[in-house]
Formats: C-alpha cells, sequence, structure tokens
C-alpha cells in the first residue's frame, strides 16, 4: 500500500493555490492556466499518459524526462515545468490531475466565474455550447466557464453539473430510472 494515500483535497488545494500565488507573482496566470487546462486534456485522452502517471513502478527519472518532453514540446513555461517537477521529486504527481483541477477552479473563483461541466451524448457545435453557456449564464446570474466532454455512454440528451446543481436529461439515467423502479416493484 501507497504512503500517499493520506493525500487528502486540502493537500491537493495547498499545492494549487502555491501554484496559483506563484502565477499571480509572475504575470503568468493566464499562460499557467492553458499549460494546465493541456495536462488535464492529455490526461483525459491519452489513457498511456494517464496509466504512466498511475504507475507506481515508474522511475522519478523516467517520468521527469517525460515530463519535460511534453514540456518542451508544448512550449510551458519554465514556472510551469518547475513545479511539475517538484511534484515529481515529492512523490506528488500521482495527484497532478487532481492538483491542476483545484487549480483551474482557483482561477475561476478569482475571475467570478462559476465552473460548470457539461456532457452530451452527441458532439456539440461551438455554436451550441456557447448557446448553453450564456443560458446557464443568465440563470446562475454569473459567468460560467463551461468544460465540455463528449460521453458517448449517454446514449442520448445531457448531463450539466453547476456547483452543487445537476441536471441529467440523458437516456443512460432515465433508462436507469426505469430499472431502479422494475427491481423496487
Amino acid at each position: 500500500m501507497s504512503k500517499d494515500t493520506g493525500f487528502s483535497i486540502s493537500s491537493a488545494e495547498r499545492y494549487s493555490l502555491a501554484l496559483f500565488e506563484l502565477s499571480e507573482e509572475n504575470g503568468l496566470l493566464g499562460q499557467i492556466e492553458e499549460q494546465s487546462l493541456s495536462v488535464l486534456n492529455l490526461i483525459d485522452q491519452s489513457k498511456d499518459f494517464f496509466h504512466l502517471i498511475k504507475d507506481p513502478t515508474t522511475s522519478h527519472e523516467d517520468l521527469s524526462k517525460i515530463i519535460n518532453k511534453i514540456a518542451e514540446n508544448n512550449k510551458f513555461d519554465n514556472l510551469f515545468r518547475n513545479f511539475l517537477n517538484f511534484l515529481i521529486q515529492k512523490r506528488r504527481f500521482f495527484f497532478i490531475e487532481r492538483i491542476l483541477k483545484s487549480f483551474i477552479e482557483i482561477c475561476s473563483k478569482k475571475r467570478g466565474e462559476l465552473t460548470a461541466e457539461l456532457k452530451s451524448a452527441k458532439k456539440l457545435s461551438s455554436d451550441e455550447i456557447k448557446k448553453i453557456t450564456d443560458e446557464l449564464s443568465t440563470n446562475f446570474k454569473s459567468k460560467i466557464k463551461l468544460n465540455y466532454k463528449h460521453d458517448e455512454s449517454l446514449i442520448g440528451g445531457l448531463v450539466v453539473h453547476v456547483g452543487s446543481t445537476m441536471v441529467d436529461t440523458s437516456i443512460k439515467n432515465k433508462l436507469q430510472q426505469i430499472e431502479n423502479r422494475m427491481i423496487e416493484a
């Protein structure tokens, strides 16, 4: 069992707050936020990269080489590259996804935005995403930062999370509700 099992949400928030403060002090907040999003997208889109991060047998040297190569190819700022390598040295890179998501939430909160997650069964156009974002902004009376994800497992419909509010109009959810009613009957 790993000794990192005690790593909590508050620990991730401390690392993300440190990254936020360093980025803000150096006038790099926008750049670091974009670079964080690109790392999160890489984690989300590449199963190999995801498994590499979670694999405890990967040496710190190998992981550092890979991260430095990714940083070089994506022209990451030195501050962000050093932060990623710091996490590797402190054996915290396993939690990079949690740390970067927390960092992006801090950035959104400082701009007065609410973060929303949208999942749809069909691929949405940028116009459709913009309309949904505008509608959410109107309904919640706040700027909305929308994270969109195409999820074919929903079969049809949408799932929207804004803070603690969730709207699930997916066919998958409706089928689950029908199944639950059948089990109860």
